[in-house]
């Protein structure tokens, strides 16, 4: 009996290509447009996953410390951003405080819960439940997380109030910065590499 090729499309040109055995760190692209078609992505779960951790470390510290403190006239103030989405809530503006509730605090933690949860080894042989769904879930959720978008209007408003009344960046502000930054590592993360990892897994464990 003849070996059956796998095949590999061309996510950007949809040009199809026999399937290579590459091994660490080797990346195969498509010699029509250039674009990357398959990489020996081992070693990447080894980077992914303490930057997921990080992530969430930075995700707590952004959420429990204050943002920002404002000084004006004597008169100090400082708020969370569960602070802050309670306050736009209470002010009648509750579909805002939805919004940002959900691309700010749900959408990112559900994203860095389901990418730790599917770059743990697995228990057993029969692999992760509900991978599959978890991998679309994730997928679905990348566009409503807005992390930086937030960050950007904050900064924003912090110029602008900065003539008025004295800022004084909170822990929460760097620990954005910074969650900002490892989100978009995190989640720009290719999820085919995802499948690659879960069927390594099988197979070794498999053979033991």
């Amino acid at each position: 009996m003849h070996e059956v090729a796998e095949l590999i499309a061309c996510e950007d040109c949809d040009a199809v290509y026999r399937k290579l055995t590459l091994t660490n760190g080797e990346i195969a692209r498509c010699t029509r447009c250039g674009a990357e078609l398959d990489r020996n992505a081992d070693r990447r779960r080894e980077h992914l996953l303490p930057l997921t951790m990080a992530s969430f470390i930075m995700f707590v510290l952004a959420n429990t410390f204050p943002i920002v403190e404002m000084e004006l006239q004597g008169l100090r103030s400082e708020t969370t951003l569960i602070g802050a989405v309670l306050s736009l809530s209470t002010e009648g503006t509750s579909l805002v405080a939805l919004l940002v509730l959900a691309t700010t605090i749900l959408f990112p933690l559900m994203q860095m819960m389901i990418l730790f949860y599917l770059l743990t080894p697995a228990p057993h042989s029969k692999g992760r439940a509900g991978f599959s769904l978890l991998v679309r879930l994730m997928q679905t959720l990348r566009p409503w997380g807005m992390v930086e978008v937030f960050m950007l209007g904050v900064l924003v408003a912090l110029i602008k109030l900065s003539n008025m009344a004295t800022i004084i960046p909170g822990i929460a502000l760097w620990a954005f910065c910074v969650l900002t930054v490892l989100l978009t590592v995190v989640v720009s993360f290719n999820p085919r590499y995802l499948w690659q990892f879960e069927e390594s897994e099988a197979i070794e464990q498999g053979v033991h």
